[in-house]
């Protein structure tokens, strides 16, 4: 067969076709300041959660931190609320809560939780204003970028290097501080005597901070968080984007400011809307998975709308159906109460009334029952079968609490001896019982193992009512 003519086959002493590299350098983004009520409202947004999160594990709750989550005692703090691992339900209830929050306000309100008060977002802009506070704005950063390495260059580098990783250990070992007592933590670390996991979790939180604000940044948003692949499952035509009206707007190009009636659009095509854009997106190409909806393009748009005296809105806050129909904020309103809108809030109001009922009807103590495997049963005076039981008293109360432990399930089943015992609080407190069965029982019942319940009773005192709870067991009757 002759390859003559195939191009897919070189001739002998032709040159190698050209290589095509499936890899392309990324380019950094420039993104310029921007002044407007959406970038006001962000920087609301970073105080707030900045102050509760650097604020809290300092906060003070009868006599011990508030929020603190001691892997070590395995006790977990919130405010009023002592949680034990056997509590881990709630740690499921948690996360159910928080992926219909996020299905719910999504549906709604598209990607503002990524805009205004994702951490990624937070701490992005808090890094880019320490940026811009060394190395100026966009065309100030892109000339030093370009300018050889000089003692000027290297100042503003290395001080903007340096801010960063102090605000990044900062902000790890405050993370730490939710783990670990933070006023313990802050003393160890001032005097060097951390732990090396203590160590390691300060550093690691610190390094995940400076690298994904600092040089990953949109990055994150664009290639790691899986959010902005699943998002559009969530979306429809009444799902709130930030959205360019395309009717209005095109053709665009630049135009005078004193230009009467024209054919021309009102987008002049000033590129504004890219510059300041953090994912370097242009939103006039429609909805893409990398807009987080922060609507800084929003205001560069309307703050270049009033400079040209033409009306603000072109670039703005709308629904797919809202920008196609025309719909009045009234008729967008309405579309709010819609089929899968109404679906997500039933099942989040259900899940946070059940979580509630719980906690509310919670037993303030726990018990464990632990059969001694060394001696499943055995024969004591005048012929009673014995056996022992070990069982971990849980107070998850702040104040001492005092517990009676009573056995029933099996005929003439009685304690060895009365068992009271009294349990600091929050702590746990191992006590041994031993239950014992007559000898008319042991002869008139088949060898085997027959359930039992124990019954647990807290004290009434200091104005609490008095709970109990039971738990079940076996008493083993040997042959």
């Amino acid at each position: 067969m002759s390859t003559a003519s195939d191009p897919a086959v070189a001739s002998p002493g032709a040159a190698p076709p050209p290589s095509v590299s499936l890899y392309a350098a990324q380019q950094k983004i420039y993104a310029r300041a921007v002044k407007g009520r959406f970038v006001q409202w962000r920087w609301v947004f970073v105080w707030l959660t900045q102050l509760l999160f650097y604020g809290l594990p300092w906060a003070m709750w009868n006599g011990r931190q508030a929020v603190l989550f001691d892997i070590e005692a395995r006790r977990f703090y919130i405010f009023g609320l002592v949680l034990y691992p056997q509590d881990f339900i709630y740690l499921t209830a948690l996360l159910l809560l928080s992926a219909y929050s996020l299905f719910l306000f999504t549906a709604v309100a598209g990607r503002l939780w990524c805009g205004y008060t994702c951490p990624q977002t937070v701490y992005t802009e808090i890094f880019m204003w320490i940026e811009r506070h060394f190395e100026g704005d966009r065309n100030a950063r892109m000339k030093l970028d370009a300018a050889p390495w000089s003692s000027k260059k290297l100042a503003r580098k290395g001080g903007k290097q340096l801010a960063w990783g102090a605000f990044a250990l900062l902000t790890g070992f405050s993370f730490v501080g939710y783990f670990v007592p933070i006023r313990d933590l802050g003393g160890a670390m001032a005097a060097m005597t951390l732990s090396p996991w203590e160590t390691f979790w300060v550093f690691f939180y610190s390094l995940a901070t400076f690298g994904m604000a600092g040089f990953l940044r949109e990055q994150v948003c664009k290639y790691m968080c899986p959010y902005a692949r699943f998002q559009s499952a969530m979306f429809d035509k009444d799902t709130l984007i930030i959205t360019y009206d395309a009717q209005r707007g095109e053709p665009r190009g630049a135009r005078s400011r004193k230009a009467g009636a024209t054919t021309q659009g009102d987008c002049v095509d000033c590129d504004m809307c890219v510059q300041v854009c953090p994912t370097g997106i242009d939103i006039r190409k429609g909805l893409q998975y990398e807009c987080i909806g922060c609507a800084a393009c929003v205001d560069a748009c309307d703050a270049m709308m009033t400079k040209l005296k033409m009306p603000t809105g072109l670039v703005r806050y709308d629904t797919q159906n809202g920008l196609a129909q025309g719909l009045s904020a009234g008729q967008r309103l309405r579309r709010v109460f819609r089929p899968r809108v109404l679906v997500y809030t039933a099942a989040l109001l259900a899940i946070t009334a059940a979580v509630g009922t719980s906690l509310v009807l919670r037993t303030p103590f726990k018990v464990d029952v632990v059969r001694d495997r060394a001696t499943l049963a055995r024969l004591v005076d005048e012929g009673a079968i014995e056996n022992i039981y070990r069982l971990q008293l849980m107070n998850a109360t702040e104040r001492a609490q005092t517990y009676r432990v009573e056995a029933d399930g099996l005929e003439g089943l009685q304690m060895a001896a009365p068992v009271s015992v009294t349990v600091a609080p929050t702590q746990a407190r191992w006590v041994t019982v031993a239950l014992r069965v007559p000898p008319q029982t042991a002869q008139s019942v088949k060898p085997g193992a027959y359930p039992i319940h124990f019954r647990i009773e807290r004290v009434a005192g200091d104005g609490d009512t008095a709970r109990e709870l039971r738990e079940k067991s076996t008493f083993v009757l040997p042959r």
